[in-house]
Parts: C-alpha cells; structure tokens; sequence
C-alpha cells in the first residue's frame, strides 16, 4: 500500500518548525502536497528563511515522510522537498492550478476566456511551430489517438493502450492533448492530486504505471476554455514541451474529436510514429473517422490502424454474459478494410469498463481472464506490433501539409 496525500500531511501536522514557531501544517508553511504510487512530492513556502533552516527544514520533512513510510510498511519510491519563494500561508508567486484570473471577455466577446498563465508566458497565448517537426528527446515513440467525431469513446481507448503498455513493461507517458474537454482527471482519478511546477517545468502524475498530463488540472475543472485556435495551439505546445517526461518507449497523445488546429499543431511539431483512429460500429461514425484516417495520411503521419470502440454491449453481470449488438458490430474493421489501414481490435462496452473510468481505476479493466481483459490486451499488442512496423516504413518522413 502507497501512502496518500493525507497520510503525508498528518504526518507532517507532527513536525515542528525551527525555533519552535508551531508545526509545518497549521503555519502554512505546507505550500502544496501529493502522494500517489509511492511517489511523494511536498512544496515548502521558504521566503525569508535562510539557507541553513531551509536545510533543515528539508531535511525534517523528508525524514518523517520516509520514516512514517517504514512504520507503516508502506511504499515509498521517492520524495521531492520543493523550497517555494512564497511567504507561509501566502499566495504563491506562481502556483498550479495556473489559472489567470483577468478575464479576455473584453476583447473575446461574451464568454471569452484568458489565456493561463504558464510557466513561459501564456499558456493558450499563440506561438509559432518549429519550423519541421522535432522529435521529444528521449522519447521513443509518438503515437496519437484520434477520432472524426466525438463520443466513441477515444479517451477510454487512449488511457487503457498507455495502462496497457506500462503493463508490458514499457515506459509511457499519456498527454491530455483533449484541450476543450479534458477526460484524464477523471479517467485516471486525479482529483485528489496537485499539479507541480519544478523549476519551470510540470511534473507529471505517476498514476497507474502512466506519467500523465492534463490541462484539466490546470484550470477550474468548471470553467470552458473557450479559446480560438492559436490559443489552443499555445497550449497543446506548451504541455508538450514544458512537461518533463523523462525517458519514455511511448508517449500517447489524445486528441480532441475533428480534424482541428491542435491535430494539425501536433502533427507539424512533432515525429509522431504513427496514430490510432477511434471508431464505432455505426455508419455516421465510420464517415468522420475516415476524415480523420485521410487527415493523418495527408499530413504524412503513418496510421498504424482503426480501433473499434463500443463494439457491443457485454452485458458481464449476467452468467452466463450475454452480448448485445447495440450500434451494428464490425462496421469499423470493414471500413478499415475498405480504406486499406489495419484493425486492431474491437472493445466491448461493459458495465466494469464504465465503472472502473468513472472511478478513475482503468487498472482494474486488466484484471482476470475476461472478455474485457482479453480485449483490451489484443488491441494493445497490435498497436505495440504496428508500431514497430513502423519503425521500419517511416524512413524518417516529416509530416507535411498541401493547400492547393
């Protein structure tokens, strides 16, 4: 068992500041806290005190985390002790959530929205794409997941193939790159956890095996990013580049539905190895998702295949389970067929799947021999497949758009 955010700070509550000014929780002097996976990270607000108490206060905190840990015999991988230049009980100078709260109304129109205040300016601000798209140093592969229409379910597809493939044993990362609708803070259960900054760059959740970012955990979980495209464009670049991924085999991106700016941004910006369209059985979504399938291929990125999403309904509290054709099963893979791009499976809708993502514990989904199980770990070594073919057909294309 890992510790959780309030077992770090009742552990904390007992440790007392230098000089005796009271302990580090009810102070204020705890500017930011979270736990999750053995990982632990605690933010300090440290204006005004010396080098020396700054040492020692590092030093106490870390310790009573580690030995807290040992008492209880709970997993503990590593603790991060971050010196903020922010007074105690004080607003910090530049906080996470980096929500900014002057508002662009006046010049947006009604129910505009200001961009965030990032780490290097704007986040949402404009700015331009590197001229040629760029690999992410030490990532290894780049795979987008992407859909023509929205609701069939291209998250869910996006958080099991990252689980999927940290199951496997690879190092993966998985980018909310959904900027109008964010589902990871849902999806992997990161409500109860803070986004750091570390110097400036975001550090990732470690949830489930997964580095993952989301915008969702840098806004009002309530407010609309109602944002036109250069904005978005800022923002996607920004998560991108100023999250500190760290070594990875795969980074997996989730769009958002269409064929919009932040699909054409990251197309331009970065070598992706290929990307996964999302499709449901029914005719008006198999139209939309060939729109994205030519959208990707136009751009020159290799589409490593289709995924048909809600292929049935799997109805696993009966015994035994019963299936149910809701939406006409196996339209996707005709349609991959007919486009000339590989099928890499079909995903059942279970009412565990639906559980399990409003729960934010997509692990659970590769728990036992079940149909879901199964289905999932097919689609994911088919991806893990193609990407690997992948490596041997790119001949290192850059993606390139035509207007004409």
């Amino acid at each position: 068992m890992a510790m959780n955010k309030q077992n770090v700070l009742d552990v904390l509550s007992g440790v007392s500041l230098p000089e005796d000014e009271g302990d580090v929780v009810s102070s204020g002097v705890i500017a930011g806290c979270s736990a999750c996976d053995g990982f632990v990270s605690v933010a300090v607000a440290a204006a005004g005190m010396s080098a020396a108490k700054r040492d020692v206060l590092k030093r106490t905190i870390e310790g009573a985390v580690r030995s807290a840990a040992k008492a209880g015999n709970e997993l503990l991988v590593e603790v991060n002790i971050e010196m903020k230049e922010q007074s105690p009980g004080g607003r910090p100078a530049r906080s996470v959530p980096l929500d900014q709260a002057a508002p662009a109304a006046a010049k947006a129109g009604a129910g505009g929205h200001a961009p965030i205040s990032g780490p290097r300016g704007p986040l949402g601000g404009s700015a331009g794409a590197a001229p040629g798209a760029q690999a992410l140093p030490n990532v290894k592969h780049i795979v987008a997941v992407g859909a023509g229409k929205g609701g069939v379910g291209k998250s869910t597809v996006a958080v099991n193939l990252a689980v999927g493939l940290a199951l496997r044993g690879h190092a993966v990362g998985l980018l909310d790159g959904d900027i109008y609708g964010p589902s990871l803070p849902t999806m992997l259960g990161l409500d109860s956890l803070t986004a750091n900054l570390l110097g400036n760059m975001l550090q990732p959740f470690f949830v489930h095996g997964v580095k993952a970012m989301t915008i969702g955990k840098l806004v009002d979980p309530e407010k609309p990013l109602i944002w036109r495209g250069p904005m978005a464009h800022g923002a996607f670049k920004q998560l991108v580049e100023q999250t500190q991924w760290g070594p990875l085999d795969y980074l997996i991106i989730d769009l958002p539905p269409g064929t919009g700016d932040v699909a054409l941004t990251m197309a331009q910006m970065l070598k992706l190895t290929g990307a996964v369209v999302v499709c449901t059985p029914q005719k008006v979504a198999q139209d939309d998702a060939v729109r994205a399938l030519r959208m990707f291929q136009q751009l020159n990125v290799e589409v490593l295949g289709v995924v048909e999403n809600m292929s049935y309904f799997l109805a696993d509290d009966l015994s035994p389970p019963r299936e149910y054709d809701l939406f006409g099963r196996g339209g996707a893979q005709l349609m991959a067929q007919r486009t000339g791009v590989p099928f890499l499976g079909s995903v059942p809708i279970t009412i565990s799947l639906r559980k399990n993502s409003d729960s934010g514990d997509p692990s659970a989904n590769f728990k036992g021999d079940t149909a879901l199980s199964r289905a999932l770990d097919g689609m994911v070594k088919s991806v893990e497949a193609q990407v690997a073919l992948a490596g041997f057909r790119s001949g290192g294309r850059a993606p390139t758009l035509t207007v004409s």
